[in-house]
């Protein structure tokens, strides 16, 4: 038995990961061993989780990562954790599956977070209408988020409908608007919690203002209430270790930082060494017999890259001579002759693919795909701002969880044993589709 939470809200942009940062730093303060995950697919947010609370994050969702996956990884954080906090995706119903979806699967008690800035009495429609939306869902009460005084918040708790003289919604507090403790963002979420040197100051920040609140006056007692029995799964397929005595180079800095915990674990599971460099301190790729360009930020680090001639020129020679190179997104990016800025300024990038790759405002997908490989079907998803104006034929597509003719899938581009796609491949899928990305042979 362990407390669990699924922090969520009727939207994005209300303010679920600072909330749940907040808590996570809060309770790890006090001295309890916090644990955290992510619902859905997300890079971003789960680095700022990491932050607040000194352990991985991993990411849960019912189509991509699975159910099994899912209930090994909640078991084995019940048995060392004293809270499991998990941030829900999007709104609490948006989604095929949703993170209402997974609360009720797994009995996640759900803390809503309302951006109540411009309301008043519908703040007690909304909470009661996620409460009841769907029956079942475990509740552990509403918190109020950007309010403006505390006569503000009196009447956003006042319009909470009441049952047997309490609010049936059960209020957990308000939290007052405070640049201090605001996560930045960009064009893809939230910006990278390591670019900034005040990141665990934002941190302590809020998890100080929820100290006011009922939310934040909870001890180990009232945690209790919200305890969750989390099964062992069944017995989990063996891993077969298909890239023993292989080394695989990861690049890792702040143009490529999409790293899934999970897909590292997957590698050494498959019995991969392995080893990381940057190239954007111009790193020479490490002696390896495979290599992984993880997405990120390249577009941000266009002009550096652009110089980075040590690492270009040493992957020219790796994939000149045979050996294998999975490129994901923006490892994909710099992989063609040119990156285009929003601008309009050109960026000279590492010329492995013919065509340039163009920013643009808008985003230009985002979604659930599958890679169906003869070993296997790799789950995960895409999203990015950029559009590749290349020559070069697919050799394969992903598909669409979606379906449908408007949910298209995405190209992927190879070169010898070089393989790319904007396609973010979640490793643990299948680890037999995944190795194949690290061989030599053909995709099909």
């Amino acid at each position: 038995m362990c407390p669990a939470i699924l922090v969520a809200a009727p939207a994005s942009g209300q303010g679920k990961t600072t909330v749940t940062t907040a808590l996570a730093r809060l309770h790890a303060r006090a001295g309890r061993k916090v644990r955290a995950f992510k619902c859905g697919p997300d890079f971003l947010d789960p680095m700022w989780l990491a932050l607040a609370t000194g352990h991985p994050v991993h990411n849960l969702d019912l189509w991509m990562t699975g159910e099994l996956d899912i209930r090994a990884r909640l078991h084995v954080a019940a048995q060392e954790a004293d809270l499991i906090i998990v941030e829900g995706g999007m709104g609490l119903f948006d989604g095929e599956p949703s993170a209402a979806d997974l609360a009720r699967r797994f009995g996640l008690h759900v803390l809503a977070v309302i951006d109540a800035s411009a309301m008043a009495g519908t703040f007690g429609a909304l909470a009661f209408g996620l409460q009841h939306f769907r029956p079942g869902l475990p509740w552990a009460g509403v918190l109020a988020n950007r309010v403006a005084s505390g006569r503000h918040a009196q009447m956003l708790q006042d319009a909470l409908p009441s049952q047997d003289g309490e609010a049936a919604s059960r209020w957990l507090g308000a939290v007052m608007r405070n640049p201090a403790f605001a996560l930045p963002e960009r064009h893809l979420g939230l910006t990278v919690a390591s670019e900034l040197l005040d990141a665990m100051a934002r941190l302590d920040a809020a998890a100080d203002a929820l100290l006011s609140t009922p939310l934040g006056k909870l001890d180990s007692a009232d945690l209790a209430r919200w305890s969750v029995s989390f099964d062992a799964p069944t017995e989990r397929p063996s891993i077969a270790p298909l890239l023993a005595g292989k080394t695989v180079a990861v690049a890792r800095d702040a143009a490529f930082c999409f790293i899934y915990a999970a897909n590292l674990d997957t590698l050494l599971a498959l019995g991969a060494q392995v080893v990381f460099f940057s190239p954007l301190a111009n790193d020479p790729v490490p002696t390896c017999d495979a290599i992984w360009l993880p997405g990120g930020y390249p577009e941000l680090h266009a002009e550096t890259l652009s110089i980075s001639d040590t690492t270009r020129d040493s992957l020219v020679v790796h994939v000149n001579t045979g050996r294998p190179v999975w490129a994901e997104c923006g490892g994909m990016m710099v992989l063609f002759d040119a990156i285009v800025d929003l601008e309009g300024r050109s960026h000279v990038s590492w010329g492995l693919f013919p065509g340039v790759v163009r920013m643009q405002p808008r985003l230009a997908a985002l979604g659930p795909q599958k890679l169906e490989l003869a070993t296997g079907e790799l789950r995960g998803h895409t999203f990015h701002y950029s559009v590749c104006e290349t020559a070069l034929e697919p050799v394969l597509h992903t598909a669409s969880a979606r379906g449908g003719a408007k949910c298209a899938g995405e190209a992927v581009y190879q070169r010898g044993a070089l393989r790319a796609s904007y396609f973010h491949a979640w490793m643990a899928s299948s680890p037999t589709a995944a190795a194949a990305l690290f061989l030599p042979e053909v995709l099909a």
